[in-house]
């Protein structure tokens, strides 16, 4: 955790923001990410994404089960949800969402709209060519040879 924490730290010297992560398999760091939201210009580009992006190319594997994330800050809900279909086995964390809502970086919007049925989100959506798209999706059952994730 000390590790992440320092991240965090060393990141704000680089104009990112405060968050680190690290990746941690039998015992051995495999991975680190810092918030690279600015610097790359990249909006998923945060510390646990990046971590998490870093291991699977070590690892050759989308699959992380075995290993640990240890991040100076509770997941957005994003990252939360990467870290789930990543399968990583457990979470630690330092600063709360409420720390980090109280510095600026709020997320409460985001779980309120999950929530919601999605005509009644903010950002219009509107579902098209399902029965179309049902196609791949089908197929997709069918298939004998596929990876399942």
């Amino acid at each position: 955790m000390r590790k992440a924490i320092g991240l965090s730290v060393q990141n704000l010297k680089k104009g990112g923001g405060p968050f680190g992560a690290v990746i941690v398999k039998d015992n051995k760091v495999i991975a680190t990410g810092v918030n690279r939201v600015t610097s790359h210009n990249d909006p998923t580009a945060h510390a646990e994404i990046v971590a998490i992006r870093s291991a699977t190319r070590k690892l050759h594997s989308f699959n992380l089960q075995g290993c640990t994330i240890y991040t100076s800050c509770e997941p957005c809900p994003m990252c939360l949800a990467a870290i789930y279909w990543a399968h990583l086995d457990k979470i630690y964390y330092a600063n709360t969402k409420t720390d980090a809502k109280n510095i600026g970086f709020d997320d409460s919007f985001i779980y309120d709209e999950i929530a919601l049925d999605p005509d009644l989100r903010k950002i219009e959506t509107t579902r098209l060519l399902s029965a179309e798209a049902i196609t791949a999706f089908e197929r997709w059952t069918e298939m004998d040879e596929k990876m399942e994730y």
